[in-house]
C-alpha cells in the first residue's frame, strides 16, 4: 500500500510543493488530478524514487522507500513498480518484444518470455511483437508502454498524462486496459492527469 506523510520538496531556486498526504490500499486506483504546474509530475517521480522529497516519507508496503539508496530504490522499483511517462523512453532499435525482454533483464528479474507473449495477447499486440519501436503509431505505442510497465509483474503502476495525447477512443480503450493483471498480483494504477475524462472512473481522486 502506497502511503506519503507530509511529503514535500524544494526545486532549487524554484518552486516549494507541499503535498497531501496519499492513501492507496493494494489493488485500487487513485487519480491525482492538477492543472500544468500543480506538482503532478513530481509527484509521480517521488513515488517512484527517481526524485527525493526534501521532507517527508513515501512507504509501500510498511517500508519507507525515501530513506532507500539509489541501487535500493532500483532493485525495489524493478521488482514492484511499473511506469507510463509522458514521453515513450523505448530502446528504438530492438523489437517490441526485445524491448520487453530487456526491461525484465535490467531490473534483474528472470526472463519470463512465455508471460510476455501472454501480455503481449491481452493487450492485442501480438502482433506487434516483431515490429520496431520507433515504428509504431500512438495508439500501438501506448499500448506498449502499459506491457513495458507490466513486464516485470509490479504490484503498483505509476503512470504521468497517459492520455494527454490520445482521442477519445483511445482514452476508452486505456481505461479498458487497466483491468489488465500482470501474472496472479494485485495490481494498483496511480495516475497523474489533468485528463477530466479520467475522473469520473476512479473514487479515489486528490486534487493539488
Amino acid at each position: 500500500m502506497p502511503i506519503t506523510k507530509e511529503l514535500k520538496f524544494s526545486y532549487p531556486k524554484g518552486r516549494d510543493f507541499h503535498f497531501p498526504d496519499l492513501n492507496c490500499p493494494p489493488g485500487e486506483n487513485l487519480v491525482i488530478m492538477g492543472m500544468s504546474g500543480s506538482g503532478k509530475t513530481t509527484l509521480i517521480h517521488l513515488l517512484a524514487g527517481i526524485l527525493n522529497p526534501s521532507a517527508g516519507d513515501v512507504i509501500f508496503n510498511g517500508k519507507n522507500v525515501s530513506g532507500f539508496s539509489s541501487r535500493e530504490m532500483d532493485a525495489f522499483r524493478g521488482k514492484n513498480i511499473g511506469m507510463i511517462f509522458q514521453k515513450h523512453f523505448f530502446i528504438h532499435g530492438l523489437s517490441v518484444f526485445e524491448n520487453l525482454v530487456a526491461a525484465q533483464k535490467l531490473s534483474g528479474n528472470p526472463i519470463d518470455k512465455a508471460y510476455l507473449d501472454g501480455l503481449l495477447e491481452k493487450l492485442h499486440i501480438s502482433d506487434l511483437a516483431g515490429k520496431k519501436a520507433d515504428a509504431l503509431s500512438q495508439g500501438e505505442q501506448q499500448r506498449f508502454s502499459i506491457a513495458r510497465a507490466l513486464a516485470n509483474k509490479p504490484s503498483w503502476v505509476l503512470a504521468d498524462e497517459p492520455t494527454s495525447s490520445l482521442d477519445d477512443e483511445n482514452c476508452d480503450k486505456f481505461r479498458e486496459l487497466m483491468n489488465i493483471s500482470p501474472g496472479e498480483n494485485t495490481l494498483g494504477w496511480i495516475i497523474a492527469t489533468h485528463d477530466n475524462r479520467l475522473k469520473s472512473h476512479f473514487t479515489n481522486v486528490y486534487q493539488l
